[in-house]
């Protein structure tokens, strides 16, 4: 089975709610197979300001083929002015779960 188009995306959320609504709404709109969210402490420079911070991230298993119409949802659910959205390829993967991905995300 081929991986060329599987692949993760990285989102920073700053509520566990909203990135339980997101998780969810994005497995029901099939764009993705499995979302994992981790508590993460950011520190990162805004408009001139050093901000540390508590949030959580999204660590979404798609298919980038999908990308642009997850990245749309993701802006429209998303409450940051400019949301992390990044998407790093899987290079290889088992193939038992990158079927069970294929299945999830295609319906």
């Amino acid at each position: 089975m081929s991986t060329t188009n599987y692949g993760v995306v990285l989102v920073n959320i700053a509520s566990l709610d909203e990135a339980k609504a997101i998780s969810k709404s994005i497995i029901e709109a099939k764009l993705a197979a499995c979302v994992n969210i981790f508590p993460v402490h950011s520190i990162y420079d805004w408009e001139g300001e050093l901000c540390s911070e508590d949030s959580f991230n999204l660590l979404i298993k798609t298919d980038l083929d999908k990308f642009n119409i997850l990245e749309s949802k993701l802006r429209n659910l998303h409450s940051d002015e400019i949301p992390e959205i990044i998407a790093l390829p899987i290079v290889s993967g088992y193939a038992p779960y990158l079927q069970w991905m294929a299945e999830k995300i295609q319906g």
